[in-house]
């Protein structure tokens, strides 16, 4: 009987901090946050990321969504806590996916952008201008997007999925020669798009 008061005494408070959060007081979601932060950062973000570094990233992500997306919450029986860890998990299956990409670029980088190296500069130093490594998935994710399509599709196909110069020319429908023309073209486009990127000011994520 006694835990049910406790539970029924925390929900109130949560509900008084989500009232006092949509009213405008930044101080009240603060409270959440100091409530709940830790507790998503050992239970979901560390044993989903296995990272300290990508788990804090993917923490302060995790509270700025909610801070946006609190009016949604709709409470319940259960904890808010729940709906913060379902958030969490999600973004960190989504910083996993990043990773995936940023995997395979990072093991093909050397050949996908060789070809356009200068004598003094190498492919890593590319990867390195003001992007740590776990967010190279993202980043490249969202260079490939600013390109067209046909240049995307060719980059996607030979470097990313691996396929051989010959299946990526059957699937554009193009001769193997005005693949390789395409590609090399493609790769022009993903680089220039890319030192513009890594040229534009990094933006920090912060709790309100």
């Amino acid at each position: 009987m006694d835990a049910e008061l406790n539970d029924t005494g925390q929900r109130r408070w949560e509900r008084q901090c989500i009232d006092r959060t949509l009213r405008g007081e930044s101080a009240a979601f603060g409270e959440l946050y100091d409530a709940y932060a830790e507790r998503v950062y050992e239970r979901v973000l560390m044993p989903t990321l296995g990272n300290a570094a990508a788990a804090e990233d993917a923490l302060a992500e995790t509270f700025r969504i909610a801070w946006q997306k609190l009016g949604d919450f709709e409470p319940g029986k259960v904890s808010i806590y729940y709906w913060l860890a379902r958030i969490a998990k999600n973004k960190a299956l989504d910083m996993h996916r990043a990773k995936k990409v940023s995997g395979r670029v990072l093991a093909n980088f050397e050949s996908l952008l060789g070809p356009l190296c200068t004598p003094h500069e190498s492919p890593e130093q590319l990867l390195e201008h003001e992007v740590s490594r776990h967010a190279v998935g993202e980043a490249v994710q969202a260079t490939l997007g600013e390109l067209n399509e046909r240049y995307r599709q060719a980059i996607e196909l030979r470097f990313l999925q691996d396929l051989s110069r010959e299946t990526c020319a059957e699937q554009l429908g193009v001769k193997l020669g005005t693949f390789d023309v395409l590609i090399l073209r493609a790769l022009r486009a993903f680089r220039k798009n890319w030192e513009e990127r890594m040229q534009r000011p990094s933006r920090e994520v912060a709790l309100p």
